[in-house]
């Protein structure tokens, strides 16, 4: 398969103080200075799917709210994905399981890189997006970057974060992820 040429960077979290805008960007920026594709972030805060709001299962394509259409031509447009998002109760954002289960056909055959964060780091957050992924026909990458935040940071819910300092040590993995995203 070809190197990506248009990867769309999906911020898999709307909570309010979020940092999943910040290191989405961050994210961006490294692959940036390791892929020569473009990359779009793609904020799901900016695509208020309703919950199941279409009549017909995704994978007939049967799309009728012009919504889930804008959303089906979105998603088409990326040749590859990067999926960033916070680890919440061991699994990942309702709204980002949404945004997927909206559809199938445009995920379907595409590499998909997971990066994830949280108090634990987010293995079982990418674990269980792994396997959706899949479930979706994508092809997940093997590496899956996974930052872990404080207990202080955390608890202060302040929304704000330095990526690049805080999670230096883990920079190393996530150049790793988009080497194998390039292969791919």
């Amino acid at each position: 398969m070809p190197m990506p040429s248009r990867i769309l960077v999906i911020v898999g979290s709307i909570r309010p103080n979020r940092i999943c805008p910040v290191v989405a960007e961050w994210v961006t920026s490294v692959g940036r200075e390791i892929l020569p594709a473009e990359f779009e972030i793609v904020d799901l805060l900016d695509w208020p799917l309703p919950m199941d709001g279409e009549p017909s299962i995704p994978a007939t394509g049967d799309y009728r709210t012009d919504l889930t259409k804008a959303w089906s031509e979105k998603i088409a447009t990326g040749d590859a994905f990067v999926f960033v998002s916070p680890q919440y109760n061991w699994g990942y954002p309702a709204v980002l399981k949404n945004a997927l289960d909206h559809l199938y056909r445009e995920w379907a055959g595409k590499p998909a890189m997971i990066v994830t964060y949280g108090g634990h780091g987010g293995n079982k957050c990418a674990a269980q997006l792994h396997q959706v992924l899949t479930g979706l026909k994508m092809k997940p990458l093997e590496t899956m970057p996974g930052f872990t935040l404080s207990r202080s940071f955390i608890e202060a819910n302040t929304g704000a974060l330095d990526p690049a300092t805080e999670f230096a040590e883990g920079r190393a993995m996530l150049e790793q992820a988009f080497g194998e995203l390039g292969r791919n």
